[in-house]
């Protein structure tokens, strides 16, 4: 038997209630809010995810087709970057972490950067190389480097020690000052001229954009950093095997397997003989994206010497040998 139309079901009730009681405790009038309820429209799925906004972001340069599948891929990846921050932004928030918590969270960053892996074909197999050629002098001097939300990865992933050059570490010492640490970042020597060492134009952007907010990033995650809250743990959940498995693959995922994607990307688009083709942006790409040069290593202490040593040389190796096969 149905209720007259001028008296609510108990489930309805019981709703009103809940509500009243959450307005009332910040003082608010529960009336206003169900009479703004009223005038309000349904939610659709194209507005909520802003669907025409979203599919009006791809603008090219050029007249060439292929300039598409650049930009939106480059779009696709930004949004996971975006994504995989969310997880270090609660990873960096717990003040006592459990293994369960940490296996989840990186358990998540990695699948983002295993879809972004695999999915690079896209761009290395599923844009043509000629149109690629002649549509990327129209990007310059815009690089892949300058992506700031993966240097927030970087930057929340581990000490900052560990994004230093070796040699330069070395030099600095352990009192070291934070803006020493930033001003001798790794990706610092990226985008420089090959032949003389000077900053290409590509940095030279980058760094006025986003020098202070990169600043501001290391000094929130210093103490909240992956690598310090693991340290939060006792000594033998530091240890857990579904640990220890999830810190190994981000640090391979992020610092071997996607930047072998672009290097495998750059040999297939730049690489010509006798001769290479600068990338985009200047930058020296042969020395900066092989993982076997740079050796960033998240958590060093989870590795043997042996696999410190032969750190990315294998894939590089492979994916030589598919480019010129």
């Amino acid at each position: 038997m149905s209720l007259p139309q001028d008296e609510f079901s108990p489930a309805v009730l019981e709703q009103l209630r809940r509500l009243q009681q959450k307005y009332a405790a910040d003082g608010q009038d529960l009336a206003g809010y169900l009479e703004g309820l009223y005038h309000a429209d349904y939610v659709n799925y194209w507005d909520y995810i802003e669907l025409d906004t979203l599919l009006s972001l791809q603008r090219p340069l050029t007249q060439i087709p292929d300039e598409r599948i650049f930009i939106m891929y480059h779009q696709i990846t930004e949004l996971y970057f975006k994504l995989c921050l969310c997880e270090y932004e609660q990873i960096g928030q717990l003040r006592e972490p459990t293994v369960g918590e940490l296996v989840l969270r990186l358990g998540r960053i990695n699948r983002y950067f295993e879809n972004l892996i695999d999915s690079f074909d896209v761009m290395v197999d599923g844009m043509d190389k000629s149109q690629f050629l002649q549509f990327r002098m129209a990007l310059m001097p815009a690089s892949g480097f300058q992506s700031v939300q993966y240097r927030m990865i970087e930057i929340a992933s581990t000490s900052l020690d560990n994004l230093l050059n070796k040699e330069k570490r070395r030099l600095l010492g352990e009192a070291a000052a934070h803006d020493e640490l930033m001003g001798c970042i790794y990706w610092k020597a990226g985008a420089t001229i090959e032949e003389t060492g000077v900053k290409a134009l590509t940095l030279i952007q980058f760094e006025e954009k986003y020098t202070q907010q990169l600043s501001q990033h290391a000094a929130q995650y210093q103490d909240r950093n992956v690598w310090t809250v693991v340290q939060h743990l006792s000594a033998e959940d530091q240890q857990h095997p579904r640990l220890l498995r999830q810190l190994k693959l981000l640090d391979t995922n992020v610092n071997i397997n996607w930047p072998l994607m672009h290097f495998k990307s750059a040999v297939r688009y730049l690489e010509r003989d006798p001769t290479a083709l600068a990338a985009t942006g200047g930058t020296n790409w042969k020395k900066y994206l092989p993982p076997k040069f740079q050796k960033r290593i998240f958590y060093p202490q989870l590795w043997s010497a042996q696999e410190l040593e032969d750190w990315g040389k294998s894939w590089v190796e492979s994916i030589l040998e598919e480019a010129h096969g």
